[in-house]
Order: structure tokens, then sequence, then C-alpha cells
């Protein structure tokens, strides 16, 4: 195996932790810095690194990173003093016992700041005043291993239970509410050992590194040995963060059961996806360009995401990127020095990261600093041994404004209302996950396309009785993907193995059964490739799983676990010498019997011990002085001869030598699993392809979703009666949707301008149309009665309102600096959604930049442009352009304004109609939106007369401008009319 050690790649990085939240995808969580010397971040607006090419993140790049998340306590840093160091109860922050500095946003220190943000972490150490002799030896064993991972809380193996210590106590014990006392020279606090995965997972949640500390010593081994008199021996055996949890001890394992029943639907509690995502970027001096390097890899599952491209100054694309992949921690590497640059040239000519070679500079640049940091949670293996290839992550063809990504992916912590939510009808984690993949990555090649779409076809016209066998298949089974990549990390316990390779092989078998009708009633070359690869696949898991003793498996005893030992003649050696001390104990018993004089006398086992010789109180006096008493009660006495008790001492010894090479066998075991690794991913990735399109014939039926036409070379959207997705579902069967046509075409009509009062449902339909084109190109069927659309190479939004006041931009200036992206990366086969541009200044500058934007789409980059805007001057693009531009608006009925008998002007009230209809609205009828706002009434009929005085006027401007002026030419009162 080949990995990079820390001390050889030599990089200074910082680990950037996010997690889920309710009003947007993340929360900053945590900043960790390692344990480097100094850390080189620079601030400059680009920087231009040394010739290596790949640098640390720019000011604006860790700008827009900050755009994602919201401020939140990380962890501290430095070590945890004990109770009466560092100052005593009178330290600042009122935590008596800090020794080390704090961290940003909360720490232990104040006025610190986070890396890259206003100056460098610095952690400083105060002074001990207690000698070493003052701590206990646990007390000094675990500040020994604090030292080496001062970034985590450090849960102590002890008997029973696991404790915390100094600083790690007061923080596991606010954030787990448990209670925390002074011992000795720390304050402490414990949790029970068989709670250990829900605590865990309860700080690694709140942003935590979480390091598991177990006793590597057995009772009996330590008694035997010159060192039976000082303290259990402990390592460092686990570390946990939002990104790494995979391992025994934080996965608790359902029984099968359980899965079968329903009881449970997954092996791990986790969310979703968890990814681990590490970015770098390069400035290209010739070009003038700013190419960003990106690598996401989800430990738990071992999906690996690869990308590379160039971006603008406002990271437009960055942000796209980290939405959908949606990561839990971000990986922020600084420049790659010399040595580090020749060090990864040396390996990629070295098996197995020869795959690596043809991957551009700044993704090569972010596996340095993945590997190494994996390593230290020994998951480096997903990226060591991953087979490299550009195709794994599909360039990000389809560009989101964040608030569209939010309603196709639901990132903002929910996932109902969601064009996933609507397509999700999977049985599987497994498949839930690649719906997400496929929604967030539109397909772009059509032949991919089209084997989706015959595949859903075939599921929903097909009489074939295979299909209902295939799909019950996937009913109630765990998270193979998950459970595959944890046996290959070798951190599963014999439960999850069980389950896993017992659901694996099930699988295997029933498929294999079900062949012949596979092959002779389905036609879909995507569904029998599938379907017919996968039990050869799977094979592999029954031979590992017959090798098992079913019940230890369950009950995680691994000393019993293998029913066929001729394949383990360490443990069958280790059997034999057991097996011949109990004969030897047994043996004993005649002697005893002799001793006692009493022919049936057997061996008892009372409170665990073993092999006692129960003696009637009556009886005491024939037991020889050299017999130790165990113990005894009012009736008995019971005994151990010296004899027995060497042998018992060497039972025990050979039995906990049996459970750790029963340990070391079980590490190989899954070691030869983990040589199937590939070939189990890609079936497990064959079932989550079917639940997927099983998953979107379902919604195609349930829905009466049509199947659209792909016109490869063509540009065009032609859709018929095509409904909003979510809308539609979220409505029901008893509410009638209105459904909307929809008619681009790239050599004709290939501009809609769209106008009408507020509240009409603009938005919505051109979101409609976005969400289609989606749909169609994830080989799914659309909401329609028939569609017809060419391949998109991009989806480009602006809309909505949203400010940086942090960045010092205002709404317009965001506004703008999007549109400024989509100018500069759309292309005649995009399609290019611009919702009321120009709407934050003047109506003299909105105007006359929405003008100039929409006439540049239509003249220069010829997208298939749909335009919502309240601007009347801009319809008069239709004249200059009749062939490519059409003026619509969605229909209402209008009743005219009022006015009451004591002269006051009642506003007109709009009935919404939500029909694209042909032709441009003259208003936008604002004051019906007040009224539906339950603007009080008093306010509405002033602000009618104000509106009708404000028209009057612009049309007695607008009669003397035309009897001097052009009747032709157009003026931008008529915008304020609109407007008022």
């Amino acid at each position: 195996m080949i990995y990079l050690e820390g001390e050889c790649i030599n990089m200074y990085f910082e680990i950037v932790q996010f997690a889920c939240n309710p009003h947007f995808g993340f929360v900053y969580t945590a900043t960790t810095s390692f344990h480097f010397n100094s850390y080189p971040f620079l601030l400059s607006e680009i920087m231009v690194p040394s010739s290596r090419g790949a640098g640390i993140l720019s000011s604006s790049t860790l700008e827009r990173l900050k755009g994602f998340v919201c401020p939140s306590e990380p962890q501290g840093r430095g070590l945890p003093g004990p109770r009466n160091a560092g100052g005593g109860p009178g330290d600042a922050g009122g935590r008596p016992g800090n020794v080390g500095g704090g961290c940003a946003h909360g720490g232990n220190g104040p006025g610190d700041t986070p890396p890259g943000v206003g100056g460098e972490v610095s952690v400083t150490s105060a002074p001990c005043r207690i000698s070493k002799s003052g701590y206990t030896p646990l007390e000094q064993q675990y500040l020994q291993i604090k030292e080496q991972h001062n970034d985590a809380l450090l849960a102590v193996e002890c008997g029973y239970k696991y404790r915390f210590f100094g600083e790690d106590a007061e923080k596991a014990a606010k954030q787990l509410n448990i209670f925390c006392h002074l011992d000795h020279n720390f304050m402490t606090c414990s949790i029970p050992t068989h709670r250990l995965f829900v605590h865990v997972r309860r700080l690694v949640s709140q942003g935590y590194k979480v390091g598991v500390v177990k006793q590597t010593e057995t009772s009996a081994i330590k008694a035997s040995g010159a060192n039976k008199n000082t303290l259990f021996t402990r390592q460092l055996s686990a570390l946990y963060t939002k990104s790494t949890l995979v391992g025994e001890d934080v996965n608790p394992v359902h029984s099968l059961v359980d899965v079968e029943e329903g009881e449970c639907d997954d092996v791990v509690t986790d969310p979703p996806e968890s990814y681990l995502l590490c970015l770098s970027e390069t400035w290209d001096k010739h070009r003038k360009q700013l190419i960003i390097g990106l690598v996401a890899v989800q430990p738990s599952t071992g999906d690996v995401l690869l990308d590379c491209f160039v971006d603008g100054s406002t990271r437009c694309e960055l942000e796209g990127r980290v939405l959908k992949v949606n990561p839990v921690e971000i990986l922020v590497p600084s420049d790659l020095s010399d040595s580090s640059h020749r060090l990864l040239q040396s390996i990629v000519t070295a098996r197995p990261l020869s795959s690596i070679a043809s991957l551009e500079s700044p993704v090569v640049c972010c596996l340095g600093p993945l590997i190494h940091y994996l390593t230290e949670f020994n998951l480096q293996r997903v990226l060591l041994h991953h087979r490299y290839c550009k195709s794994l992550w599909i360039r990000c063809s389809t560009l989101f404004h964040r608030k569209v990504c939010v309603r196709v992916l639901q990132t903002d912590g929910g996932m109902k209302g969601s064009l996933l939510w609507v397509l999700d009808h999977t049985h599987t984690s497994f498949g839930r996950r690649l719906m997400r993949k496929w929604v967030s990555q539109p397909l772009k090649d059509a032949q991919s396309i089209c084997e989706r779409q015959f595949a859903v076809c075939e599921i929903l016209e097909s009489d074939a009785v295979t299909l209902p066998s295939v799909r019950a298949l996937l009913f109630r089974l765990p998270d193979l993907e998950r459970g595959v990549c944890s046996i290959y990390h070798k951190k599963c316990s014999t439960q999850e193995f069980y389950l896993i390779s017992s659901s694996l092989s099930r699988l295997g078998v029933e498929l294999q059964a079900l062949l012949p009708s596979i092959q002779s009633q389905l036609s879909s070359t995507l569904l029998r490739g599938l379907l017919l690869d996968t039990p050869e696949l799977l094979a592999p898991a029954h031979n590992f799983l017959k090798v098992l003793n079913e019940k230890a498996a369950k009950s995680g005893d691994k000393r019993e676990l293998f029913c066929d030992l001729s394949g383990f003649p360490v443990l069958q050696g280790r059997r034999v010498e057991i097996q011949s001390v109990l004969t030897e104990i047994q043996d004993h018993r005649r002697e005893v019997r002799n001793t006692l004089r009493t022919p049936t006398l057997d061996y008892v086992r009372v409170g665990g011990q073993e092999f006692l010789i129960e003696v009637k109180n009556s009886m005491v006096s024939v037991v020889p002085s050299d017999w130790v008493k165990i113990s005894s009660t009012k009736a008995v006495s019971r005994y151990q001869s010296p004899y027995l008790i060497g042998r018992c001492r060497s039972l025990s010894q050979l039995r906990e030598q049996l459970l750790i090479d029963s340990q070391k066998e079980w590490t190989n075991f899954l070691h030869q699993f983990g040589e199937y690794y590939h070939t189990m991913k890609k079936a497990v990735g064959n079932l989550a392809t079917v639940d997927c399109l099983f998953s979107l014939a379902e919604v195609a039926k349930q829905r009466n979703y049509c199947r659209p036409v792909l016109c490869e070379g063509d540009r065009q959207i032609v859709i018929r009666d095509g409904r909003h997705p979510v809308i539609d579902l979220l409505m029901g069967e008893h509410t009638q949707y209105v459904p909307n046509n929809t008619e681009l075409q790239g050599d004709g009509r290939r501009t809609l301008i769209i106008s009408g009062p507020n509240m009409g449902g603009k938005s919505s339909y051109i979101r409609q149309v976005a969400l289609v084109s989606i749909m169609a190109q994830v080989g799914s069927y659309v909401p329609a009665t028939e569609a017809r659309l060419g391949i998109l190479d991009g989806i480009y939004t602006r809309m909505g309102a949203s400010d940086s006041i942090y960045k010092g931009r205002s709404t317009f200036m965001e506004e703008l600096t999007e549109a400024s992206e989509i100018v500069t990366r759309a292309t005649e086969r995009s399609l290019v959604i611009l919702d009321e541009l120009g709407r934050g200044t003047s109506t003299h500058d909105g105007i006359a930049i929405a003008y100039a934007t929409l006439e540049y789409f239509i003249r220069d980059v010829k997208s298939l442009t749909l335009f919502v805007t309240h601007y009347p001057p801009l319809c008069e693009l239709e004249k200059v352009y009749p062939l490519h531009v059409g003026n619509f608006h969605m229909a209402f009925l209008l009743n005219e304004p009022d006015i009451t008998t004591d002269g006051t002007l009642v506003p007109e009230f709009i009935t919404f109609l939500y029909q694209l209809t042909e032709g441009a609205a003259g208003q936008s009828y604002g004051l019906n939106v007040a009224r539906l706002a339950e603007i009080p009434e008093a306010i509405l009929h002033i602000a009618a007369r104000k509106a009708q005085e404000l028209k009057n006027i612009v049309d007695a401007r607008r009669y003397t401008y035309k009897d001097t002026h052009c009747p032709t030419q157009w003026d931008t009162l008529s915008a304020e009319q609109s407007n008022d």
C-alpha cells in the first residue's frame, strides 16, 4: 500500500467543519488547525502562487465559502489543564484550568481570529503549576495522549465507562447534559460503554472531533506479566468527525430480523451524504484565468467526486458545486512546497495511484491533503485504492442560483417541496443517494438519457412478472453501500458484517434464480445489463458467509466466530491449547473427589467464576489447608486447589490470547473481503440504479407524466400542458393545476418576455420550465401531455432578492454580479432565466440595464431565454426582433377601480388565471397584492388615489411628448406608471 506521510508531504492546511442547518445547509462549527508550526494563510485577492500552480484559497473564495455558513461556537484548542492550573478559578472567561489558548468564535481566548479571516491561530500554553508527580498515573497517561491529539475530545475507557478529563469534560458535559465534577486534578465526567455511539455522534454533530481511547491490555495477560502492578496501557483507537463516522464504536447495528420487519432501514444513522471536500486554486498567468480544483470524498460510502473548472471573481461556479456536494467538512490546503510537488509527481506513476497521472494539477493537489487527513482516521484506503476517472464527477453543466438549487435538492435541511422530493420513491438508502446525484447532475449524453427513458418505459408498460419480483428484493435492505465500505475500512463489527454479507448473498441467490426470466422477458439494454451482471458480482459474499458461525456473529463473539478453522491454523492451535488445559482441569476432578470422598462431586460456576469446589460447611474439616477459599454462604463454602488456581490462570490467559488472535484473524478476514470491494460496490451501484429507475417509473405512473422526446442537435423546448412538478404534487388531486404551454426555438422565437400582475404566477412558470428541462435530462418522464426538448449544456438563473452585507454588497450589486456570471458563461445551447433584472435601482437605470442585457442575449448569445419583467419598455424588443422575441403575460381578470359615494377611490380587484397568454401586460397591479397582504383599507384608498394622479400626469406628459417627437419612440415614464 502506498500512502502519504504527513512529514513527507509537509503541507499546511486547516479543516473547516459544517453541519446541516434548517435555515440553509450548513453551520460554521469549528476551525481546527493541526500540529504544524506555522500557517501561511495569505489574503490577497488573487494569489499568484509559485510555478507549481496550485495555491491556497484567495480571500474571495473564502468569503464565498463563508457565505454558506452561520458562525457557531467551535471547539477549543490546547491541552486541558488541571483544575488548579493556569491561574485557578480566576482565569479569564470563567473557565478554570485553561492552559491552552482558544480558537475564534467563542473559543477559550478572547480576541482570537480564525485563519484566513483576519490572522493566524496562535496556540499558547501556560506553565503547569503541578509537577509530574502531582498527577495520578491515569492523568499522566491521559495528558500524554492528549498532547498528541490536542484538537480532539478524548473519551478514555476505564472499566465499564468512558471518561472525559479537564476541558474535554466540561465541553462534553455541556453538550451531553451530564454531570461534571472535580476528581483529583481534573474535572471529569463519564458515559457508559454501551452508549458510546450515542454520545460520540452527539458531540460530532456539534462540530467536535472526538477520539476514543481504549485499554489495550487484558487483566489476565497483565497479571502474568512483569508490569502487573502498573496502570493498564491505553491507546487512541479511533477518531471521528462529521465526515468520518465509520467504525464499530459509532455504528449501531440492528439485527437482520429488525431490517426485514421494517423496524429499521439502515445499518447506521448517518445523514444521507457526508462529504469531505478539498479545494485548491491556480492562477493561470497566460490566460488570466482562475482554475479551481475540487475533490470530494465520502469515506462512509467510498464515493469520490473530481472536478477542475474555471471560475470568476464571484466564485459562482464554486457556489454551485458546493451546493451540490453539500459537504459537512471542507479541507483548505495551503500552497504546495517544491518537495511536496515532487513527491506527488513521484507517486503518480506508482501503483495504485497511476490513474491520477491524467488528472489536472489542481485536482491532484487536493488529493495529498485529503489522503494525509484521512490517514489520521485510518480511512485513506478509499482514496489510495480508488479507480480514478474524470467522468466520476460530471462537470457542473447546470448552474443553479442558490434558491433554485434549494428547490431542486432542498439543501436547507429538509426535502419536502423540492424536485428531489417529487422524484424520490426509492426503497433503499443507497438508491436515495444515487437519486440525489441524478437530480443534481443531469446527463448531457443523449444515448444515456434514452437508455434510462427506455428502462422506465418498460417498467411502466411491461407485463413481465420478473419486474415485480426484482422490485420486491429492494424492500427493507440495510444500507449495503455503507456496510461494504465499512468492511473495506476494516472497521465493522461482526454483527454488521453478518447483516451485510447475508443480505448480499441472499440477493445474489435470488437474482440468480431470476436470470432466465430476465433474459427472456426484458428488452431494456440498461435493465438487462444491470440485472444480469449483479449475481456474478455478488457471488463471493456467499463464500465468506458460510465460514461464519451465525450465532457467534450476531452476538459479537469473535472467539467462536469461525465455524471452520481449517483456514485459521493459529486459532486452531490456540483452541487445542485451551482444550488441553480444560482436560487437565477435568482430570483433576478425580483427585478432588478422592480428597473429599465425594464420588459425584462436580465443579460449580458462581458469579462468572468457573471451576469452584463447593463443600458443605459441615465438611470443611476435610478440606486441605492449602486450598483457597473463594466464597461462602451459610450453607456452603467454595474453594480452589492450588493446582486449579494455576490451571484457571493459564486458561484465562489462553482465552484472552485467543481473543487477541481472533481479532487479528478477523481483521485479516475483513481484508480478504475488502479485495472484492470494487466488485461489491459495483453490484450495489447496479441495485441502486434499478431502485432509481423503479422510482422514476412510479412517479410517472402516479402523476400521469409523459415521455419527453429528445431532439439531439436541436435547440428547442416545446412543452404542451406543462405543470410545475412540485406545485402539482403539493396541490393534490382535488385542486386543478393550470397547465401552460412553452415553445422556444433556437432558430425561431427563442426569447419570451413575460409580464403581468404580481402574484400572477410568472416565477412559478419559469421555474416550471427549468424543472421540466432538468427532469428530461435526468431521464425521467415529465409533467406534461407532450414534450420535445434539445439537450441543454446549462441552466442559468437569476431570480429572487438577496444581499451580502458582510461583503459590503447591496441587493442590486448581488443581482448584477450574478447576471454578469450568466452573461459570461451562457451559450446558445443554454436555458437562461432572468427574473426582474434591474429592479434594485432607479427606474431609468433599471430599464436601461435590463434592456441592454436582454438584447445581448437575443442578439449575441442566442440562448433560449425567459425574461420576467415589470418594465413595459422592454416589450418593445418584440418589434426590434420580431422573429426571435415574443411578449407574453400571465392572464387575469380585472375589476376596474370604483369611486364610492363619498368620492373615495377603491383599488382595482384582480382575479388570477395563471395562464400564459400572448401579448404584454400594461401594468403590474401592485395594489392588489397590497390588499392580499391585508394592508389597511385607509392606506389602500390613499395609494389608489395617488396612483391615479401619477397616471394622469404620465399620460399628459406622454401626449405632449408625442405631439412634439417621433411617436414611435418610447420613454421611461411609462415604466413609472407601471411601478406605482
